[in-house]
Order: structure tokens, then C-alpha cells, then sequence
């Protein structure tokens, strides 16, 4: 039996790589990759690979999760530029194809950076509305919007993702430190962290996929969402160390500039309509999924 076609970038990331081996059996998988080399090393002989978008007729399925990666240098104003148009250009480019011959449905990235930094005790939830005027929040909504222009011709949904709590990601960069007895809260550890499984991102994806009554924007965060101090807590807890010892704010500010915000401002964030949907997490407590992610 032929199988479908589905077309993602982002292929060879955290997210991605999983994808891939999960859907590698039910869809014929072409990913827009930049090293072809590291690609097929990352994800096997049968994900065909190309470097540019191609045309899309015939694809059932497209998912867009490349992106220049927020957090690994200082947000100087030619950083912001190039975190910014590998999510617009790429974005922009894909409608465009799929427009000739659109899919089934339409899966692109975003960030619960959208809603901007919020105090500690706002709920947010997908219809928020009091959202600064931060560069999270100006990169994420020029994205979504990008994306969502897809639905004048097929289904589009918009995962609006928390931190990523799995093998490799924030997890695998924070972990020397706590093994070390060295790790603890960021600034004042009030800031709250709305995370997620790396299991659960990889489900939540799948189920969009699958539910073609589905669609706009979905906060994919578990239903838990902590303060800064205690996600520290807990990461020492699950390793056997201590979690005391308080990163001082200039640090974030000396090494990211503007990018500390990722660090010292949070939003607690609920996953109100991937709930309502039924979608059921298999990690909602912060604890379960350190474990997970660490075997």
C-alpha cells in the first residue's frame, strides 16, 4: 500500500528526530535538512532529504519545526534578525507551496514566548490577551501569523511550546552543574517554568495530527507549571544533590543580554484546549518526567 506523504524541517532537532521515528512507518518522510550528512546519520536511509522547499504536491502532512535555536548566543540585534527570518522566511516559503497544492493539514512551531513575561500568579491560557510588547512576543506572533495564513486552504495548528524536559534540549545544558551540588533557582526563582515532557511533545504533535476537528493554537506545556525555585528543587531531588546555590541575575544578563528574559521572566501556562480535547499526558508532574528523561 502506498503511504502518505509528509514533508517537516526542523527534522534533525529534539522534537523532530522523534518525530521522524515514530511516523518513519506510516508516511513516505522528506525533511528539509542543512547537513545532509548529519541528517541521515540522525534519521536513517528512509527519510528522503532536501535542502530546499520543494513542490509539495502530493503531501498529505507538513510540519515546521526548523529554526536558528533562541538560547545558545547573546541576542545582539543581528542575532534577533537571524532567530527571527529562519522562522518568517522558512514559514512564509512553505505557504507558498503548499498554496499550489495544499495538505491535509499544516503542523508550525512556536513558543509560549508569545504571551511575553507575566507575573507569577497569571494564568494564561490560549485566549490571553494581555501580552507585552517583548521580542518573545513580536517573534512569535509574526510566526503564527505566517502559519495561520495557511488557513485559507487547509487545517493549521500552532504549538505554542514550554521548556522541553527530555534527553538532550535545556536538560542535557543544565545537568553538570546539579551533578556537581552547583545548580539552583535563576534570579529571584519566583519566575515561573511552564515545561513539558519530551514524551508528551512528541504525543501532543501526534494527536493534532490525527483530530481533523482540531485547529488554531495549542499551548503545549503540562498541566504543572512550577517557580524556578522549586523546578531546581526538584531536578536535585530526582539526582541525589543539592539545589540551593541561587544563579545571580547579572549572569543570564552578562552572558545572553536581552536573552535573560528566557531565563528570569516566566508565564505560567496552562494546556487548556489540548485538555478539553482529551488529550491525556503521560508526565504531568515535573518529578515523573525528570525521571523519564534521565532512565
Amino acid at each position: 500500500m502506498t503511504k502518505d506523504r509528509l514533508f517537516i524541517t526542523g527534522a534533525t532537532g529534539f522534537i523532530g528526530k522523534a518525530l521522524c521515528q515514530q511516523l518513519k512507518d506510516r508516511f513516505a518522510i522528506t525533511a528539509l535538512v542543512r547537513d545532509q550528512d548529519k541528517a541521515r546519520q540522525l534519521l536513517g536511509p528512509e527519510v528522503e532529504l532536501c535542502a530546499n522547499v520543494p513542490d509539495l504536491s502530493g503531501v498529505q502532512v507538513v510540519i515546521n519545526l526548523a529554526g536558528e535555536p533562541i538560547a545558545a548566543k547573546r541576542w545582539s540585534e543581528h542575532q534577533k534578525k537571524r532567530i527571527t527570518q529562519s522562522r518568517w522566511q522558512l514559514t512564509e516559503e512553505l505557504v507558498t507551496a503548499m498554496s499550489a497544492a495544499p495538505p491535509r493539514v499544516f503542523i508550525s512551531g512556536s513558543a509560549i514566548g508569545f504571551y511575553g513575561p507575566q507575573d507569577p500568579d497569571t494564568l494564561v491560557t490560549e485566549s490571553y490577551t494581555a501580552i507585552s510588547d517583548d521580542f518573545g512576543h513580536r517573534l512569535c506572533k509574526g510566526w503564527e501569523e505566517r502559519a495561520l495564513k495557511a488557513q485559507e486552504f487547509t487545517r493549521v495548528c500552532v504549538l505554542r511550546t514550554g521548556v522541553v524536559i527530555g534527553q538532550g534540549g535545556a536538560l542535557e545544558r543544565m545537568l553538570l552543574p546539579f551533578k556537581l551540588g552547583l545548580g539552583g533557582p535563576v534570579g529571584s526563582g519566583r519566575q515561573i517554568m511552564s515545561w513539558i515532557s519530551h514524551h508528551d511533545m512528541v504525543a501532543a504533535i501526534l494527536f493534532l495530527l490525527e483530530r481533523s476537528d482540531l485547529s488554531g493554537a495549542f499551548n503545549c506545556t503540562a498541566p504543572t507549571p512550577v517557580s524556578s525555585r522549586d523546578f531546581a528543587k526538584t531536578l536535585g531531588a530526582v539526582l541525589g544533590r543539592p539545589a540551593i546555590l541561587p544563579m545571580p541575575a547579572l549572569v543570564p544578563k552578562l552572558l545572553l543580554g536581552e536573552g535573560a528574559t528566557l531565563l528570569l521572566d516566566g508565564q505560567k501556562v496552562l494546556p487548556k484546549r489540548l485538555l478539553e480535547a482529551g488529550f491525556e499526558f503521560r508526565y504531568p508532574e515535573l518529578a515523573e518526567a525528570f525521571k523519564a528523561a534521565l532512565g
